[in-house]
């Protein structure tokens, strides 16, 4: 029978979660409660004596200075309604895994078979509240109910001898495994049904492609040698529809597209990725020649450039934005720890060394009727922000930059970017570090966690909008603790040179992981019934493609297999041997001996028909608005300052731990007080070296409801002048970009596809011209294509929006610089042109217009700008920079400002400018490549004749009193107001989330 642990705080201490859960019930619901307390409960279901029990409830289960725990009985006592909420049978639990490995420990021997620990926490709800009303409480804010289950019980119905009767969430048994056979010899209606019910995502030529192919006579023979017959296996269609799904390989931007300008003139695009992405790139180092530090681009899990002679710089942003969508906990947290294995599994692994992440939210206080499956924005912020939190902090890596953006649409689908970098050596064994390939008769072995249900159909999920069919199984939760474990015995057995090959199991499992790394060999041989599962009953096409977390897949020498296994074994990491890579030119899979999948590789890699996408182009900006000039500057900056898009991050940012590892020389804040918002970090991954590396990003998506070649400029603009800010080395920087896009395929669900295509097609050109013109090189990537929701008549569409992440280096981390004001009688500068340019700022969104004047980059003016820049950051010229970005100069002076705890006095009429400009034009343009630069009077000279031929104004100075002071064009006061007020608008907003 199983066991019931409950650990509870003890009466008279203080219970912080039960008070944040009450008053997030307040503010998520509107229900006010008397009181909250909660309780842990372990189930345990494992052969073990009382006194075992009553040590692990004793021991590693509580703290006896400030808990109670009862084995076998409650402790829940005065409260009104009981809510206890747990997971849901074969969802991770991983508290209950890290309970079984402290009994084990506590022990000294392992759980059998089908024995495990599960949590669930006990919410004791004080006041007048009514079982309707808990049910509301557990469904709209306690619980998950695609992952958790809970159950309600009012003080009156509550046995106080025994508590709540054990409950164990286990899954048991399943059919029996099979391999069904799929006729696929059906009418073209019958195809699109098999991949609809099927959560396939293939189209109907992909679908006829299938068919085609399985109906050649010369395929039925080969299959026949294996014993396979003239029908398809379902594990056959569902590794070809994971190997093509949009999520792994990128249909749309390798579609044809047929594009027509706003001229009329028509143009063919042959692949997106290979023309503006691959192109960009190539042309990039063609120009660089010599100077070329990129070493591996496009063909690994992540980018690698050059750091120094030693060391390799690594680097991936992943979204993660349709699981985060059902569950914003555990999609985020897969999220990250999912971005974490592309750099250490890329090459033949990388030491990881900082995390970043970008949120694209609605409004936390959104309040309007949401349509049906959409979770409340401020759920989905709190939850995407604690996964984040949970599995960077929890793996020991530090997250050091980042941005959340706030927009209505986003409601839809979230966008959740997260991203790792890591230090791989540049030479290891004799070889460059980042050089892999799988051999013929290397074993494919799986290490790390185990196979569930949990990620089933998650590529293809994602290749979707979100609609009434999405799957519960396509959600995961991530367990960082495992998977740091695998990461440092990957790590011993890198170094031992134990494998060949690595690489991830992330999107398709091992239908993936194996399916690419045998592209090296030519084949492979995989026995799916060796895979170790958590729980019996997973079908053969299951195992296969299963996304559950935390594994990698390494191509193991057979005279080195032994060696690998027992340095497993001792570092209590799970590791199978599933099988060969062979050069048989299949994907052959068997289960119990019997053939499961035998596919072409060249079927299976290259068989995707091409799609062709038609694309238009119109503008369709509104015009300038005419407004008048606010009266009030003062307040219109204080109201700017306190807008989502501008506001303290604070409360999020304390949340990651930016300091472990000790590296982060520049933190994501700064500033006198510790809570200026930093332009972006500075990272010293070596300690016998002070060179650096800088990361930093743009994003812009508002200005995509203008023109997207402007937004694409914008946000890399905004991401190489955040870089060289801080000091980052303008000429050794390298480029990311992730798309996330709503649907730009033409069809009765999409009528303005046209558009949306050409939408892309503009701001891929944008990446072309601007790549090169700054000449950043392109090292890695993503798109997601099908942000959308969609349910009934209800569609809503997210922005097109880009993240542009940059990364590269600093020669010296002690010549960085912070934003924040340093001294008293410095001087106040403005690098760059102010032009009529409000269309999508913070300012006209203020006053609920879009406008058409869209900023635009100068990339020439820009570069040698930034070269500048740098110049003037090695000669130590520089005590503060910081970009001008969302809500222009007023915002960048407040910042700057307060962070440094010196008032600032300027003057508009010394400000370099296009044409003849309004006061609030010029406090509040968002026009690019700006930057806002104070100097010691004593470095004037030196400083200007850097500049010399720029455009660079002297605007002001520091001074001592508290305030922000601005004079107008006239020498009228248009801005006169405390820092202190300034510093209270932008914090508040978001100060309690």
């Amino acid at each position: 029978m199983p066991w019931r642990i409950v650990v509870g705080l003890k009466d008279g201490v203080r219970d912080a979660r039960g008070e944040r859960v009450k008053e997030e019930i307040r503010q998520h619901l509107g229900i006010a409660l008397d009181g909250v307390r909660t309780l842990d409960v372990y189930t345990v279901d494992a052969q073990l004596t009382a006194d075992e029990l009553e040590q692990a409830a004793a021991g590693p289960f509580s703290d006896p200075v400030i808990q109670d725990y009862a084995v076998n009985a409650p402790l829940a006592h005065d409260f009104d309604m009981l809510i206890e909420v747990g997971y849901r049978p074969g969802v991770t639990d991983n508290a209950g895994r890290t309970a079984k490995e402290a009994i084990q420990y506590l022990t000294g021997r392992a759980f059998a078979a089908g024995e495990g620990v599960y949590t669930s926490v006990q919410y004791l709800l004080s006041g007048r509240i009514s079982e309707e009303t808990a049910e509301k409480i557990a469904r709209g804010f306690l619980a998950n109910e695609l992952i958790q289950r809970w159950t309600i019980v009012p003080a009156n119905r509550f046995d106080r001898s025994r508590g709540l009767p054990v409950s164990v969430p286990k899954v048991t048994g399943g059919a029996e495994p099979q391999v069904r056979k799929l006729d696929l010899n059906v009418s073209d209606a019958e195809l699109l049904k098999i991949s609809r019910e099927g959560m396939l995502a293939l189209n109907l030529e992909e679908m006829k492609a299938i068919q085609a192919h399985i109906a050649d006579p010369a395929v039925q023979a080969q299959r026949a040698k294996v014993g396979l017959g003239a029908q398809l296996t379902d594990a056959e269609l569902e590794a070809l529809a994971q190997t093509w799904s949009e999520h792994c390989k990128h249909k749309i931007f390798a579609a044809k597209i047929e594009y027509t300008d706003e001229n009329g003139a028509n143009q063919v695009v042959d692949s997106l990725f290979k023309t503006f992405i691959v192109g960009a790139t190539r042309d990039v180092r063609k120009a660089k020649g010599s100077r070329d530090f990129c070493l591996s681009v496009f063909k690994d899990n992540a980018g690698v450039i050059r750091f120094n002679d030693d060391w390799s710089l690594v680097f991936k942003v992943e979204t993660h934005n349709s699981p985060s969508a059902l569950d914003p906990y555990g999609g985020a947290l897969t999220g990250i720890v999912g971005v974490n294995r592309d750099p250490f599994g890329t090459g033949r692994g990388a030491r990881l060394i900082f995390n970043t992440d970008v949120f694209c939210f609605a409004s936390p206080f959104y309040s309007k009727p949401l349509p049906p499956r959409l979770l409340h924005p401020r759920r989905i912020f709190e939850g995407v922000v604690e996964g984040v939190e949970h599995g960077g902090n929890k793996s020991g890596i530090p997250t050091v930059n980042g941005s959340i953006v706030f927009d209505e649409r986003f409601a839809g689908k979230p966008l959740v970017y997260c991203g790792t970098a890591a230090l791989m050596p540049a030479m290891l064994h004799g070889r460059p570090g980042h050089e892999k390939k799988a051999l013929v008769g290397d074993r494919i072995v799986m290490t790390g966690g185990r196979i569930g249900k949990d990620g089933i159909h998650g590529a293809t999920f994602s290749s979707e909008e979100l609609h009434e069919g999405s799957p519960v199984t396509a959600v995961q939760i991530g367990d960082p603790i495992t998977q740091r474990r695998m990461f440092d015995f990957l790590t011993i057995a890198r170094d031992r040179g134990l494998y060949n090959s690595i690489t991830d199991n992330g999107a398709g499992g091992l239908s993936s992981s194996v399916g690419e790394m045998a592209e090296d060999t030519g084949g492979f041989e995989l026995h799916l019934d060796r895979a170790p599962l958590k729980y019996p009953g997973l079908q053969p096409w299951e195992i296969l493609i299963s996304e559950a977390q935390e594994r990698m897949t390494v191509a193991v020498p057979p005279d080195k297999l032994d060696a690998f296994m027992t340095l497993a074994r001792e570092m209590d990491v799970e590791a199978t041997d599933l099988g060969q890579f062979t050069d048989s030119g299949f994907y052959h899979c068997l289960y119990r001996g019997e053939p499961v999948t035998y596919l072409s590789m060249e079927f299976l890699h290259e068989g995707v028909p091409q799609l062709v996408i038609p694309a238009r182009w119109e503008e369709k900006a509104p015009p300038e608005p005419q407004l008048p000039q606010p009266l009030d500057l003062d307040a219109t900056l204080q109201n700017l300052l306190a807008r989502l898009n501008i506001c303290s991050k604070e409360s999020v940012v304390r949340r990651y731990d930016h300091e472990v590892q000790a590296g982060t020389v520049l933190k994501p804040l700064c500033g006198v007080d510790n809570d200026g918002p930093a332009d972006g970090p500075v990272v010293r991954p070596l300690f016998d070296s002070f060179e650096g590396v800088v990361t930093t990003h743009g994003i812009c998506p508002r200005y995509s409801d203008i023109d997207t070649y402007h937004m694409m400029a914008c946000a890399i603009d905004e991401a190489l002048r955040n870089f060289v800010a801080v000091g980052g080395n303008i000429e050794h920087v390298a480029g990311l970009d992730n798309f996330c896009w709503c649907d730009p395929v033409k069809s009765d669900k999409t009528p303005d596809g046209e558009y949306k295509a050409a939408q892309l097609v503009r701001a891929n050109q944008a990446l072309y011209d601007y790549c090169l013109a700054f000449g950043v090189p392109l090292i890695s990537g993503k798109d997601s294509m099908k942000n959308d929701y969609q349910i009934g008549d209800t569609k809503i569409s997210i922005p097109p929006t880009v993240l542009f992440s940059v990364i590269g280096k600093i020669d010296d981390v002690r010549k960085a610089t912070t934003m924040d004001v340093k001294r008293v009688g410095d001087l106040v500068y403005i690098l760059g042109l102010t032009r009529d340019e409000l269309g999508g700022s913070e300012y006209y969104a203020m006053r609920g217009e879009v406008g058409r004047n869209v900023p635009r980059v100068d990339a020439a003016s820009a570069l040698a700008r930034y070269r500048a820049l740098n110049a003037a950051q090695a000669q130590g010229l520089v005590a503060s920079c910081h970009d001008l970005s969302d809500g222009g100069l007023a915002v960048a002076l407040a910042e700057s400002a307060f962070a440094g705890g010196f008032g600032i006095q300027a003057e508009l009429a010394q400000l370099p400018t296009e044409g003849v400009l309004r006061s609030d034009t010029l406090l509040f343009s968002e026009s690019q490549s700006r930057l806002l630069v104070t100097v010691h009077p004593e470095q004037m000279a030196a400083f200007e004749a850097l500049f010399a031929g720029q455009v660079c104004g002297l605007i002001g100075r520091v001074i001592a009193e508290p305030e922000l002071l601005v004079f107008g064009c006239a020498g009228e006061i248009v801005v006169k107001a405390p820092l202190a007020t300034l510093k209270e608008a932008w914090q508040r907003p978001l100060r309690e989330l």
